[in-house]
């Protein structure tokens, strides 16, 4: 019996220190999802301040402005480089965004890229629909965003993200590219615009049948803290653990006590 007792209490060791690992990274996890609702509820509070912010205007002389601002830009379309943004679903049915430069009418050269709607993505029988924009000056109201809502993409594991714009652009067929995510950099090298390092993500209107339904950042942190409240839970319970088998270790006599 006596040389069974130091393999027993090395066991004990080991899973003393199991425990405290696992308790400490269920604990970490449990402070993360703190965080991220805390996020989520300064996203929240920015988006509502946004909405009941007044309208700010985008000219050549004002170029920038808050996440979630209205904002409004007179100009003109310039169809040539629309670009379509590739599996922007809308209640389940897949689709894209349809984006637009509106070259502002103070400042030729100079253009604000507006997300102009969603259209559904076509068969593979059927073509899109005309989606240029009305000609002439136009007023475009909506709302800011700092750059375009990115989905993930995979080939950006590889070095290859799908963000490519055709050479020359705009092709010589006429037709609009299409890639996952639009960065404004990307679009500014491909077009030779001066961008303005905003996105107006428009308001409903009547534009080629496009529908300004936008999906919003998820906001609701009341997911996050249940995520915590389990992961802390968890932590508990390996603490808890941990404490007995402590406990237990050190009533165990030790093998000099049976010497």
């Amino acid at each position: 019996m006596t040389s069974q007792q130091p393999a027993t209490r090395t066991k004990a060791i080991l899973a003393l220190i199991l425990l405290a690992l696992v308790g400490a990274a269920c604990i970490g996890a449990g402070l993360w999802q703190l965080r991220r609702a805390h996020e989520r509820e300064g996203l929240l509070a920015a988006i509502e301040a946004g909405r009941q912010a007044p309208a700010r205007v985008l000219d050549a002389q004002h170029r920038d402005g808050p996440d979630w601002h209205p904002a409004s830009a007179r100009g003109h379309w310039l169809n040539p480089f629309t670009v379509l943004l590739d599996n922007r679903n809308l209640k389940g049915q897949p689709g894209l965004w349809v984006a637009t430069p509106l070259e502002l009418q103070d400042s030729p050269g100079t253009a604000v890229l507006v997300l102009r709607g969603w259209v559904a993505r076509p068969m593979p029988s059927t073509h899109l629909p005309d989606l240029s924009a009305a000609a002439g000056p136009v007023q475009v109201q909506g709302t800011l965003l700092h750059r375009v809502p990115r989905l993930f993409d995979l080939g950006s594991l590889g070095g290859q993200p799908d963000t490519a714009l055709p050479k020359p652009f705009p092709a010589a067929d006429g037709q609009p590219p299409s890639v996952q995510n639009l960065p404004l950099d990307a679009l500014a090298a491909a077009t030779g615009l001066d961008l303005l390092p905003v996105v107006l993500q428009q308001a409903p209107t009547h534009d080629a049948d496009l529908i300004q339904d936008w999906p919003g950042p998820s906001t609701d942190a009341s997911q996050n803290y249940n995520y915590a409240l389990q992961w802390f839970s968890f932590a508990a319970i390996a603490l808890i653990a941990a404490g007995f088998t402590a406990w237990r270790t050190l009533r165990r006599p030790s093998p000099s006590s049976h010497a």
